[in-house]
């Protein structure tokens, strides 16, 4: 679900199931080409794809952070600290363009890139994935 369908009106009673944020990093530098953006951003899609189809009644995607690579680490963790403060038991942090430490974002509780995963099979990717984000629901951690 993305952060622009939820209406105020239904917020609280959707808030107990929709309890993981996904945060997206596009990871663009400004020296791209025109064409070279639009691969980029089609690429993380391809990416979130793993996260938000098998789990859209729970999980809220928020806007992605589009310029600005590892320098932007502290910003990003910020986010994900906030919004767990605001009411998500969750933050993932997902990119396809780059690989942040898990060290570098010490509150997001799952980093997805494909350098993580299977980025040449995107199903078994997904699996990978899938059983990531259903070990942190379960354990209530990364």
């Amino acid at each position: 679900m993305k952060f622009s369908e939820v209406e105020p009106e239904t917020w609280e009673e959707l808030s107990p199931y929709l309890d993981t944020c996904l945060i997206p990093v596009t990871g663009l530098t400004g020296e791209e080409k025109p064409y070279e953006v639009t691969g980029a951003l089609e690429r993380l899609r391809d990416i979130m794809d793993w996260v938000e189809l098998p789990f859209q009644g729970r999980v809220v995607t928020y806007p992605s952070f589009q310029y600005g690579r590892e320098e932007i680490a502290e910003q990003i963790n910020s986010v994900c600290r906030k919004v767990k403060s605001s009411g998500f038991a969750f933050a993932i942090v997902i990119s396809e363009n780059v690989e942040f430490a898990s060290d570098v974002l010490p509150d997001a509780d799952l980093i997805i890139t494909p350098g993580r995963y299977s980025p040449n099979d995107n199903r078994a990717a997904t699996l990978e994935v899938k059983g990531q984000i259903q070990q942190m629901w379960q354990t209530g951690r990364k």
